[in-house]
Formats: C-alpha cells, structure tokens, sequence
C-alpha cells in the first residue's frame, strides 16, 4: 500500500476523527491507572493531528509512521505550530531505538493494517519493550461485525467541493478481511479541473479473545475492553474495539 497521493488528502476524510475524545482517555486512563510520566509514543501517527494535539497539551511525544508522505506532512503541521515533535519512519512490528515511554497508542484502527498476522504479536511484543514498567498501551481495532456487515460489499461517497472519493468494500482473502477500492476527485485551484488517482487499501480483524492472548502473550495486563469511545460494553454491534493494557 502507498500514501504518496493520499497523505495530502487524509486530513480532510479525518476531519471528523474523535481526536479530542482519544486525548481525554488518554488523561483519564493515565490518571485512573497512576501513571507519572509524559512521554508518549504516538504509532501510525498518520499526519500528526493527534501527535500534535498530545504535544500541545504538555506531553512529551514521538510520533511513528511507515509513511514518508505522511511524515513529511505531520513535520510541516508541527514547524508550523512551533513545536518540535520526533518523527520516525519505521514499521510498529519493528521498532528500534526509540526508548521508553509511560504510554503508547495506536488508534483509528491503524492496526488493522497490519496483513500477516504474526506481526500482530510482534507489535505487541515491540510496545511492550518501549515502554516503562507499569506504563498504559491503548489501541481500537474494527470489530467481526463492522467487517461482515458494515464493509462487505458496501460503497460510501463523499461530493465534496475540494475532495470527492467513492470508496467500495468487498471481502478480503483472510477471514474477517476487507478489501478498499478508493477512487479519490481533488480539485486542481489553478485549472479548476478535478484530478482523479485511485488508492487500494486492505484491513484485516480478529476476535477479541484474540488480542487478548496475544496481550498475555506479550507480557500485558488487559484492564479495559470497551465499545470505542462510548466506554461501553462490547455488544454484537460494536463497530470498533477500543483495548487498555498495562505493561506488567
């Protein structure tokens, strides 16, 4: 997969993303669990909005991507914003020399795209050793359901004026899999013309009883399986799993 041309439109299908939402669990769970410490670990930091919205609220975060295009435009972000914020390009299954932080995060299901699943594990494996004795790990993943019943075989459009896309869904290979068909129209403000390019992303889920094992697997405690956002249960209709572990 490739971000070359999707990085610079990514903010504006993000726009409406639970950025201010993820920031208050991030402080209320740190809080609640008793954690000191400010620097945090931000992995497929995308084009930075969270990783900025943590540094303005006086964390101490690097900011992870395997996305040069990505990382080019979450540095611009933050230059812009005076702010100095390390960016890494580096596979979160493969993490080197990073250090140690009291929190690591991987939200907005970045880590359903992750295509072999051993490297599921070994993510886990890598958090683990990046971060302090007792320090939180916070990831969301989508759920069977939204897999089944939500991707398969459904297409979502956006007209917008600047950035239309039509975006089709079909089932993946690998079981709780989806395949995304993404043709993106971005308007041209000099010529006032359109220019079309095409994006094919793949995601991939497993049980929630899965992540568990993999978790104490790799030396975690779970404390929190959550319905997203709403700190609820998970129910037969949850969309996306939100997990909170601690690095025993």
């Amino acid at each position: 997969m490739t971000y070359e041309r999707f990085a610079y439109v990514y903010d504006v299908l993000m726009k409406e993303a639970p950025y201010e939402k993820w920031l208050y669990l991030l402080i209320t769970r740190m809080d609640r669990y008793q954690i000191d410490g400010r620097e945090v670990l931000d992995l497929a930091c995308g084009t930075g909005e969270f990783t900025i919205e943590l540094a303005k609220h006086g964390f101490t975060v690097s900011g992870v991507d395997l996305s040069e295009e990505m990382l080019a435009v979450a540095n611009g972000k933050a230059v812009r914003q005076g702010l100095n914020i390390p960016l890494y390009r580096q596979n979160m299954a493969e993490l080197d020399g990073l250090g140690a932080y009291d929190c690591v995060t991987i939200f907005c299901d970045s880590l359903n795209y992750v295509r072999e699943e051993g490297d599921i594990p070994r993510t886990f494996r890598q958090v683990h050793s990046h971060l302090r004795d007792g320090g939180l790990f916070m990831f969301d993943v989508h759920s069977i359901f939204k897999m089944e019943h939500i991707f398969q075989n459904h297409t979502f459009a956006v007209n917008d004026e600047e950035v239309s896309y039509i975006w089709d869904c079909f089932p993946g290979e690998e079981p709780y899999s989806a395949e995304h068909d993404l043709s993106f129209f971005v308007l041209d403000r000099e010529s006032g013309l359109y220019d079309r390019f095409d994006e094919f992303h793949y995601q991939r889920t497993y049980h929630t009883e899965q992540y568990q094992k993999w978790l104490a697997e790799s030396g975690f405690e779970l404390l929190e399986v959550l319905s997203d956002l709403d700190e609820k249960p998970v129910h037969e209709k949850t969309e996306r799993i939100l997990f909170i572990a601690q690095k025993k």
